[in-house]
């Protein structure tokens, strides 16, 4: 049950826009985000047994630097989590959007349990309408890594709507199941963001996930039957200041 601060989660970078024009002017900037999903999704899996997930962040960049927090809460699931990190940016090239970070994870549910993983993400900007990107995911209690590569093409529909299809592959090595690595999903969507005012957007998204290889190896090994796919939207609203 891993949820992670990342350049291509809709959850807490649907405010990144405000947090790089904030903290461009005053050197510092803070960003709240409150949002629902109608499930919670991760490597192409289904964490709650029913229902969705509401989530609500915050973060301050200074610098390079981000601190975050975001916690997690089932609407019909009895299911909290709490995510704590530091994000660093790297200034390698113009049109590479470089991070390295660190979280610690935290989940109350059925079962109580934690994780520490360590991240990196890059991606090329240098065309504006269609942006490839790599995250990599280690975590310390799996001992394994998740990697996601994607194709996002923004298009702004007017100056303050703008719509971003992407794509997205996942690769599991040890990190949501030991017995398999390779081919994890497929996803694809559209994200959309709203600027009501400089300062708020709404955003939503709607997401399919096909699952691959690792994840009917594991539906085979646990005996679960039927379709492995998986539908999920949500709505957050942003601020930043």
């Amino acid at each position: 049950m891993k949820a992670k601060f990342s350049l291509l989660a809709l959850s807490l970078l649907s405010i990144s826009p405000f947090i790089s024009s904030y903290a461009n002017a005053n050197d510092m900037a803070v960003a709240l985000d409150l949002g629902w999903d109608s499930k919670y999704i991760s490597e192409g899996r289904n964490n709650l047994d029913k229902g969705g997930i509401y989530w609500g962040g915050a973060a301050l960049e200074t610098g390079d630097l981000t601190t975050y927090a975001v916690v997690g809460r089932g609407d019909s699931t009895h299911y909290i989590e709490w995510n704590f990190g530091l994000e660093y940016s790297l200034h390698l090239h113009d049109d590479l959007e470089t991070s390295i970070g660190y979280q610690r994870l935290e989940f109350y549910g059925d079962e109580r349990a934690h994780d520490n993983e360590l991240f990196a993400e890059m991606a090329y900007t240098g065309v504006h309408w269609l942006i490839p990107s790599v995250a990599y995911t280690y975590a310390t209690e799996a001992g394994g890594y998740f990697v996601e590569v994607s194709l996002h093409s923004p298009w702004h529909i007017s100056e303050r709507f703008l719509i971003t299809p992407y794509v997205t592959q996942g690769f599991d090595f040890q990190y949501a199941t030991e017995e398999h690595n390779g081919a994890n999903h497929f996803q694809f969507g559209i994200e959309a963001s709203y600027e009501v005012s400089s300062n708020f957007a709404i955003n939503a998204h709607l997401s399919h996930s096909i699952a691959m290889d690792d994840i009917k190896e594991e539906a085979l090994r646990d005996g679960i039957q039927g379709s492995l796919d998986e539908t999920y939207g949500g709505i957050h609203l942003s601020w930043g200041f």
